[in-house]
């Protein structure tokens, strides 16, 4: 099968829906992850990406999402109290067809659905869509900083590959050394089974209820 950028669309689960992310969706985005907390760990260049407006995240937004040249989602709740609430968004960017190759990243969520469903669904949904697509390695790699980032890539059963020292500059001017995972279409099948496995046992296809802030 030769390798496709998959055209925007929707891709359900059974917690959350993937929809195209347009720059409609950025003050909700804003609420959803405008937070220090998010950026702490090393998205959107670091602790000096914040922007503690929306306006700010709108501007900065601009540059960081591959608008034009990746499919970047944002993350919706399905069903009970907080059904169609904006939770996050992920990107399957970075495409090189020739070589069968993608990049799953720009990844954040609100807070309140850390340690959720809504991760694994969400990476389910995007490499079913890559790998259904001729696809055959995804990327996904972390701020060498960002432990609970690199903890949450493992745990996806992406392959650690290592680090590439001095990769992307950061917001504070520094230079980030990024930790490297993939996965690859031989690894799928069981990537696919322990991801369905996660989804399951965390309550898949229930509604994911947001605590107060």
């Amino acid at each position: 099968m030769t390798a496709q950028r998959p055209a925007p669309a929707v891709l359900e689960g059974g917690s959350i829906r993937l929809e195209p992310l347009t720059r409609a969706h950025l003050p909700e985005l804003y609420r959803a992850i405008g937070h220090p907390e998010v950026f702490a760990g090393g998205y959107g260049g670091g602790p000096k990406g914040y922007r503690g407006s929306e306006a700010g995240f709108a501007d900065w937004a601009e540059d960081y999402y591959a608008w034009e040249s990746g499919n970047p989602y944002g993350i919706r709740l399905k069903g009970g109290p907080d059904d169609s609430v904006l939770v996050g968004t992920s990107t399957l960017g970075d495409f090189e067809l020739a070589r069968e190759a993608a990049h799953l990243g720009w990844t954040a969520y609100d807070p309140r659905v850390w340690g959720t469903v809504v991760n694994p669904e969400a990476k389910l949904l995007i490499l079913g869509e890559a790998f259904d697509h001729g696809i055959g390695r995804v990327k996904i790699q972390a701020d060498v900083r960002n432990e609970r980032s690199r903890a949450a890539i493992a745990k996806l059963g992406a392959t650690f590959e290592g680090i590439v020292r001095r990769d992307v500059l950061r917001a504070d001017g520094s230079w980030r050394d990024s930790a490297v995972f993939s996965v690859i279409v031989d690894d799928w099948p069981a990537v696919r089974e322990g991801l369905l496995e996660r989804v399951r046992a965390q309550g898949g296809g229930r509604p994911v209820v947001l605590s107060n802030r």
